[in-house]
C-alpha cells in the first residue's frame, strides 16, 4: 500500500522513549516514543506528533526526489525544481524558521508542552487533596496514557505507570513522582537528571528564581 497518501505526513521509522528529548530543566525541548495504542497508528506512526519536523522533511525529501541515477537525485545533492523539499529540509536541519505558517506540533513540541503542563499541575496540586482530587488526578494520568497523540509515546508512558503508578496523596508526592518519570526519560537519552527535591521543583515550576521577576 502507498504509505504516503496526499495530505498525510510521511511514515517514519519507529522511535522509543516517552517525550524523548525533553528535560526537566530550563531551555529543554520535549519529544517522545514507545509502541501502539488501540485505535492508534501503531509503531509505524505517520502522525506529525510522532516525529520531529526535521525527520518529516527528510522523509518527504526521500519520497519526492527522483530515483537514484537521474539528474538532480539525492546522490547529486537532492536538487528539485524550484528548490522544493530539499531546501526545506536543509533549512529545518539548520534551525531556520519555515515561515509564519501555523503548523501542527511535532513530537518535540508536543513533549515539551506536555511536560510543562504536568509539572505545573503537580506544583499547584493540593498539599492535602480530598478524595475527588485524588480520583480525578489518577484518571487524568490514565487518560493521558490512552489519548496522548503520539501512539508509541503513549504506550511507553502506560508501561512506566504500570511499573510505578502515580502517587496522588499530596503535592509533594505527585511532584516527585513526575520528576522520577521525567528523569527516566533523561536517562534513556543520556541526559543529566534533574534534582528531584521539592525545593528544586518548586523553584523551576512554581516560584522561579530571581531572574524570572527582576530581569
Amino acid at each position: 500500500k502507498d504509505a504516503n497518501r496526499p495530505g498525510q505526513a510521511p511514515r517514519l521509522a519507529h522511535r522509543s522513549v516517552l517525550m524523548s528529548t525533553a528535560t526537566t530543566g530550563d531551555g529543554a525541548s520535549g519529544a517522545a516514543a514507545g509502541s501502539s495504542v488501540s485505535g492508534g497508528g501503531g509503531s509505524d506512526c505517520d502522525r506529525p506528533v510522532c516525529a520531529t519536523k526535521g525527520e518529516m522533511f527528510s522523509m518527504l525529501k526521500k519520497v519526492t526526489s527522483p530515483r537514484h541515477g537521474s539528474s538532480g537525485t539525492e546522490a547529486g545533492g537532492g536538487n528539485t525544481e524550484g528548490g522544493g523539499s530539499g531546501d526545506i529540509a536543509r533549512a529545518t536541519s539548520s534551525g531556520q524558521s519555515l515561515g509564519a505558517a501555523a503548523c501542527p506540533v511535532d513530537v518535540e513540541e508536543l513533549g515539551q508542552g506536555t511536560w510543562a503542563l504536568l509539572h505545573t499541575m503537580a506544583a499547584y496540586y493540593p498539599d492535602r487533596p480530598d478524595a475527588l482530587h485524588r480520583v480525578q488526578a489518577r484518571r487524568f494520568f490514565d487518560a493521558l496514557g490512552l489519548l496522548y497523540p503520539c501512539t508509541h509515546c503513549a504506550q511507553d508512558f502506560r508501561e512506566d505507570m504500570r511499573q510505578a503508578p502515580p502517587t496522588v496523596e499530596s503535592r509533594a508526592a505527585l511532584s516527585l513522582w513526575l520528576c522520577a518519570r521525567h528523569n527516566e526519560v533523561n536517562g534513556k537519552l543520556g541526559r543529566d537528571p534533574f534534582p528531584c527535591t521539592l525545593k528544586a521543583l518548586d523553584t523551576r515550576w512554581l516560584k522561579g528564581d530571581s531572574s524570572c521577576w527582576h530581569g
